[in-house]
């Protein structure tokens, strides 16, 4: 069978169309291959790019031959061990190349996967697909924009509120002056001869009653000349200038209290750092909040976010009051879109949690887009989870997830995240 390759240049890049073809043509077996990396590898190093393998099963192609019926008869050069009418055995499995596991064998043949690799724009392509924040469609999420009106000069075309009376009346002025310049040195003219002829021959000479009258004609063309004309109207130009603000605020609470030991941490972790690589890939103007909580509650960077090793006990409502606390003071203009998402075991203090459901319901969730709600407990759900349980149904913006190994961790992250197409 013959393959052709196309190997032209396109946009300084071997053969790119090709790629994008292959691309589309084996998306869902790239989607698989990309998923099995992720559960092998760090979020941290979630943005490089990736050399993934397609089976070699999956890249087979169909194609036309000759049919095999009727009698052949072949002769294989070289054959000292078969005789006319031998039946030969199928080559062992695992014979020749392929994995490279087994002892060798002088027999057999078989075709190795198909070696790819992902470019990391292209991984992390495959790696968000479908996903976008809540509520996307509604709130424009992306990008929202204020307006201010400045002044942008002058335009022929407008509403009568923004004509400018002194840019029209100047140019009606140049406009008459223009169109009654000839006219106006011609009855110059006219009145020195006129002034000429009474001074030799008298007022009543014959030679002026013609240059009176075309003296009076021309003084009629200039006054048919329009006062002002919708040529000469000119009206304020005012432009709507972008003043970009940033558009939405992520909270992110992680529980780091005692309870949460440290695969538990780590699943958290994990789990932001792929949501916080999402946000910054997806949303230009975005700002991120990070609180960690035990007992106390703080704001931290990125890097305390994920790193500290500071620990204690467990009371969930007061990271929930710095959230609420944060919105009031720094996102309360209106002009923010806030989503949260809270990780912890749900090993709260029981007293608690009663209260963090009323914190949830009245003074964070009214004034959110989204709140996700993340349990990593391998066991029965805790009391916090079943308290946030009687939010779920009342709340459109509020959802709940548990993970309870991290494997789950893409799946959930998927969920929470999915595109609402509806």
């Amino acid at each position: 069978m013959v393959r052709i390759i196309d190997r032209r240049y396109d946009s300084k890049k071997k053969s790119a169309v090709n790629r994008q073809r292959f691309m589309r043509r084996f998306k869902q077996q790239i989607r698989k291959a990309v998923s099995d990396v992720i559960s092998g590898r760090s979020i941290r190093d979630i943005d490089s790019g990736e050399e993934i393998s397609i089976p070699a099963r999956d890249l087979n192609e169909p194609h036309f031959q000759q049919g095999r019926g009727g009698i052949w008869e072949t002769v294989h050069s070289g054959n000292d061990q078969f005789s006319s009418g031998d039946l030969i055995n199928r080559p062992p499995p695992g014979g020749g190349g392929g994995s490279g596991g087994g002892s060798a064998s002088n027999e057999g043949e078989s075709e190795d996967d198909f070696v790819f690799q992902l470019s990391r724009e292209e991984f992390l392509d495959v790696f968000f697909d479908d996903l976008e924040l809540p509520n996307l469609v509604r709130t424009h999420l992306a990008k929202l924009v204020e307006y201010k009106t400045q002044r942008a000069g002058f335009t022929s075309d407008g509403v009568p509120a923004n004509i400018n009376v002194i840019r029209s009346m100047r140019g009606a002025l140049g406009r008459r002056l223009a169109l009654g310049a000839p006219y106006a040195s011609r009855i110059h003219e006219l009145k020195a001869e006129i002034e000429r002829i009474e001074d030799a021959d008298g007022a009543d000479s014959p030679e002026l009653p013609p240059l009176r009258d075309e003296l009076a004609r021309l003084r009629l063309k200039i006054e048919a000349i329009p006062f002002i004309d919708s040529f000469d109207l000119r009206y304020n130009n005012r432009t709507k200038v972008p003043k970009p603000t940033t558009s939405a605020v992520m909270f992110c609470l992680m529980d780091v209290s005692g309870s949460m030991d440290e695969e538990k941490k780590a699943t958290a972790k994990r789990f932001f750092m792929l949501l916080y690589l999402f946000l910054l890939r997806t949303y230009e103007h975005i700002e991120v909040v990070f609180i960690r909580h035990h007992t106390i509650a703080r704001e931290v960077n990125e890097d305390d976010f994920f790193h500290s090793r500071e620990s204690g006990g467990t009371v969930v409502s007061s990271a929930l009051i710095m959230m609420r606390d944060i919105i009031r003071e720094r996102f309360a203009g209106g002009g923010w879109n806030i989503y949260g998402a809270q990780a912890s075991d749900g090993d709260n203090w029981e007293n608690d949690s009663p209260g963090c459901r009323e914190l949830l319901a009245t003074g964070i969730l009214p004034f959110c887009q989204y709140f996700a709600y993340i349990e990593i407990t391998p066991g029965e759900p805790q009391n916090l989870w079943r308290e946030y349980q009687k939010l779920e149904d009342g709340q459109h913006n509020f959802a709940m997830q548990r993970i309870e190994q991290m494997g789950d961790i893409y799946p959930v992250f998927r969920e929470l995240f999915k595109k609402n197409l509806a």
